[in-house]
């Protein structure tokens, strides 16, 4: 089998074979940081490492499917298991399907699409006589998401309720999750809120997980919110072998929540991380690339 770690200019190179301890690739559009995940993770799978203790996330099940893809061409010839490439939200179905039952919940519980939860709050509105023309249902899903996000949940939101914009929310949150839990069913903020809720209440449980994944990366980490950070952390911290890749200068989720601080903290939550910086772009010309900075 060919070294394919020949086809990655020096700075790439250092980056798929930093494999030990945390490793914070910047990279800007352009530049192969997707490229750079992929030759690392087949680069670890050609090391040695099983397939199934590597963990691969991105933002979309298109770019899950085609780091896949790209790994699996990268390791022809070789007779191995992929890896676990997926969503943050994907992940967790797979975590909460496996481990919702020892928290004393359904595990074959159904997921609200935003249709199914704008449906919903409007019949959580209707049942406490909230005026649509007051509250708009979509503002105040938008609320109860953010909440999530930073993992808040109903109690915490109606503790810290302020005004009568939130502590209106905070009512209709509370009947919201109730109907939630009643209807066996979970929106797409709770896959990873009680994922980590899962995580902090049972280490058994995390600790399955640790000893699981022990070489996770995640790409574009300038778009993770707060239940994302904190989920990645505490996966991570057993085993310390977390690679993310990002740009600085770039998030382009901060109507979902998106913290671009997170990049920028990497080095003070994992003061070891080595830090490399891929600074040639394959996409645009000079004038471009100066032009946008």
């Amino acid at each position: 089998m060919k070294n394919f770690l020949e086809e990655l200019n020096p700075h790439q190179r250092e980056a798929a074979v930093s494999v030990d301890g945390p490793v914070l690739i910047l990279a800007g559009a352009g530049s192969g940081k997707t490229k750079v995940l992929t030759y690392r993770i087949a680069h670890l799978i050609q090391s040695g490492v099983r397939p199934e203790n590597i963990l691969a996330v991105t933002f979309t099940n298109k770019a899950a499917g085609e780091m896949k893809d790209r790994i699996k061409k990268l390791l022809r010839g070789r007779k191995a298991n992929l890896p676990l490439c997926g969503t943050f939200h994907s992940v967790c179905v797979r975590i909460l399907r496996s481990e919702m039952d020892k928290t004393g919940r359904k595990s074959n519980f159904a997921i609200y699409d935003e249709q199914d939860q704008n449906g919903l709050v409007k019949e959580v509105m209707e049942e406490l006589e909230i005026s649509r023309e007051q509250f708009n249902p979509a503002g105040v899903l938008g609320e109860i998401s953010r909440a999530k996000s930073e993992l808040i949940d109903e109690n915490d939101y109606s503790a810290k309720a302020e005004g009568f914009w939130q502590e209106t929310v905070a009512k209709i949150y509370r009947l919201y999750q109730k109907k939630l839990e009643e209807n066996n069913a979970l929106d797409f903020d709770d896959l990873l809120m009680l994922t980590v809720k899962m995580f902090r209440a049972r280490p058994e449980i995390l600790e399955k997980y640790q000893n699981r994944w022990r070489y996770i990366s995640i790409d574009e980490y300038q778009d993770t919110n707060y239940s994302q950070y904190v989920w990645v952390k505490l996966l991570a911290q057993k085993y310390r072998n977390l690679c993310v890749v990002g740009d600085d200068w770039q998030s382009i989720y901060a109507f979902r929540g998106a913290d671009f601080r997170n990049i920028l903290n990497f080095e003070r939550d994992w003061p070891e991380a080595k830090v490399i910086t891929l600074d040639e772009n394959y996409r645009s010309t000079q004038n471009i690339l100066d032009a946008a900075h």
